[in-house]
């Protein structure tokens, strides 16, 4: 008898027990705090506070319920992102092996095939887009799908690899368009998206901020200046948009820092102020004309200022002039620091670069100089800057 209701004692403990895991597990709000009643849910805000009558507008419901959301941004932007498929021809690279000749003979072997992958986005209802140099380079045929499932060949009005910048044009109708941002007022934090089309998988949407302004990688060109971004970039996304939660264009994605090949968290954007004079540039003359003066320089720093007993402690030191140059005709000299290009101050080489190159060429220039305690102008007249050959570019 007794151990029969033990037994049912025990039973019922367990049960209870169990009951109490589950609702600690699933509804911990319903069990007591520091001895008080069991607390339930509170009606949210708006079922707290909306008054009665007829319920709020759609637009209205979907503002509150996508707080926090880029839906918006995403279906504003995507439609203008098309995936790029560059048909390159690679020559063999034992094609000038004189053993490979002997061996196969003199005939060098045709050139292959080879695809590349990448991503565009429309800027202009004539069918103008950009994309990245390196991802159109020494191709023979460009293929553009568009995310509405409308594919096409484009034509490549040009291309420069000092920005990693090229333009092309297509011809259909009732194109979507991405508007274009200022990316001066870009600020580090803001929440940006990039959109793509990784690996060949589709289009797709990453999100993240901007993490820094003004970045440069070594090795690289002179006049680039990248959006740094944590939101995913892999390959196959370069060319594509780097757009603002409002889903306005303020980059294009160009490059990762990689040690796997996969993102890292860490992409580079070309600023689309620069993507945007570079595209001007193309589609009036097929080529990017910058400025050029003939001088090697370096930052001054307040020790460089003091150790060479300069009375500024900001501007670009002239370390060479070249011979019979623009800088050099105009009375330019080592050792003289420039702080100002015509109306623009410059504090360092990045800045001056910059200035410089922004110049027509065969114009006339005027720099700002110090020259020990003297400050003295000069005019010079600019030259065109030769371009730079680089990988992926004849």
């Amino acid at each position: 008898m007794w151990r029969r209701l033990w037994l049912l004692f025990a039973q019922a403990v367990t049960l209870a027990l169990a009951g109490l895991f589950v609702v600690a597990t699933l509804k911990p709000q319903w069990l007591p705090r520091n001895g008080g009643s069991a607390v339930l849910p509170l009606p949210t805000l708006t079922q707290a506070t909306q008054p009665a009558g007829p319920p709020a507008s759609s637009a209205a419901s979907e503002a509150a319920v996508g707080a926090g959301s880029f839906a918006q941004a995403a279906r504003r932007a995507a439609p203008a992102v098309v995936s790029i498929t560059a048909t390159k021809l690679a020559r063999s690279p034992h094609a000038d092996d004189p053993r490979f000749r002997f061996f196969f003979g003199e005939r060098a072997p045709a050139p292959q095939q080879q695809l590349g992958l990448g991503s565009g986005v429309i800027v202009s209802p004539e069918g103008y887009l950009l994309t990245n140099h390196h991802v159109v380079a020494d191709a023979v045929d460009i293929e553009i799908q568009l995310a509405d499932g409308r594919s096409t060949r484009a034509q490549l009005v040009g291309s420069d690899a000092e920005t990693d910048i090229a333009v092309l044009k297509i011809d259909l109708p009732s194109l979507p368009v991405l508007a274009l941002a200022d990316a001066r007022t870009l600020q580090v934090g803001d929440a940006v998206l990039a959109i793509g089309n990784p690996f060949n998988i589709g289009q797709t949407v990453t999100a993240g901020i901007v993490s820094a302004l003004g970045r440069t990688q070594r090795g690289g060109s002179l006049f680039q200046s990248f959006i740094q971004t944590d939101a995913a970039i892999n390959p196959g996304n370069s060319g594509g948009a780097l757009v603002d939660a409002q889903g306005s264009l303020v980059g294009i994605n160009t490059a990762i820092f990689s040690r796997s090949g996969g993102s890292l968290g860490i992409g580079f954007a070309v600023p689309i102020d620069t993507a945007r004079d570079v595209m001007d540039q193309l589609v009036r003359g097929g080529k990017v004309k910058r400025g050029f003066i003939g001088v090697d320089i370096r930052d001054l720093n307040a020790e460089l200022a003091e150790s060479l007993a300069l009375p500024v402690k900001s501007g670009v030191l002239i370390t060479g002039v070249l011979n019979d140059g623009p800088a050099a005709k105009g009375g330019v000299r080592p050792g003289d620091v420039v702080v100002r290009v015509g109306d623009k101050p410059v504090a360092n080489s990045a800045e001056l670069l910059a200035a410089v190159a922004a110049l027509p060429p065969q114009s006339e220039a005027q720099l700002s100089l110090r020259r020990g305690a003297e400050a003295l102008s000069v005019r010079v007249r600019v030259g065109e800057r030769p371009p730079v050959q680089r990988p992926g570019s004849r």
